[in-house]
């Protein structure tokens, strides 16, 4: 049901950056899959760079246990229709959680393809072990980046200022961007969760003043701070989130 609250297991709020370990089994990596027209990521990453001859890099930050940074791997992978299924495609997928990231490891059965790596993406000494996976195949920038509900507790956690530093740091590091904003209510409930639990509530929540029409906010920031344009929506899930995909302006720069 749309908007409905999912049940989370024991201790939801023992979790205050969203890193649930049952996390796909109410919000199925599917559901976002079924938005991504087979071939039109691909076919706008490689149109990008004029062919597809280099490796394509994909960045996905707040991974869980997996699921669907290996759903996102094989849907790049699918071959458009006339052409072969691609080879050279690789993955980053972080969390801040390492048990979660064990976990991934264990089910991946790509690991030449794609990396599980336990990291806080809002740490600096993060930046260095983004720059040594693109340093291995000679790159800047990964083609694509994915931040997949993670943009509320990035939010929670550190901030107005720690939401617009995410959103322009991953601008900066991924030539697009697809973005899947929690709305507002959703800030609400886990507010409402440690509440409940007797915790205590999260640092910022009663001071933000990004808040409201979430996915609107984060076009804002995207194309105000971040240097970077929407360049198509691919309409919502069935719990009511949007998949926005961005382009950073200086992405042709590198070409």
């Amino acid at each position: 049901m749309a908007g409905a609250e999912p049940v989370y297991g024991e201790d939801p709020g023992a979790v205050p950056y969203g890193n649930f370990p049952n996390y796909y089994s109410f919000h199925p990596a599917e559901s976002r899959l079924s938005l991504l027209p087979p071939g039109q990521l691909v076919q706008l990453l490689r149109g990008e760079k004029g062919g597809g001859e280099r490796p394509l890099l994909a960045l996905d930050v707040g991974c869980n246990t997996g699921e669907l940074s290996i759903g996102l791997y094989n849907h790049l992978r699918k071959p458009q229709e006339g052409s072969e299924e691609l080879q050279d495609v690789h993955f980053l997928c972080c969390d801040i959680d390492s048990d979660l990231i064990t976990r991934a490891k264990t089910a991946n059965l790509s690991p030449d393809s794609i990396t599980f790596c336990s990291l806080d993406i809002m740490d600096p000494s993060s930046l260095a072990v983004l720059q040594n996976f693109l340093g291995k195949f000679g790159r800047s920038t990964f083609d694509i980046g994915f931040c997949m509900s993670i943009t509320m507790w990035i939010h929670l956690n550190h901030g107005d200022n720690g939401l617009v530093e995410f959103l322009k740091r991953l601008t900066a590091l991924c030539d697009y961007l697809l973005v899947e904003p929690q709305p507002w209510k959703c800030y609400r409930s886990a507010a409402r969760r440690l509440r409940k639990l007797g915790k205590q509530d999260f640092d910022h929540f009663h001071t933000l003043s990004i808040r409201g029409a979430m996915d609107e906010q984060i076009t804002n920031i995207l194309t105000r701070h971040g240097g970077s344009d929407i360049v198509h929506r691919f309409g919502n899930t069935s719990w009511d989130r949007s998949l926005l995909l961005y382009k950073n302006r200086a992405s042709q720069l590198h070409n």
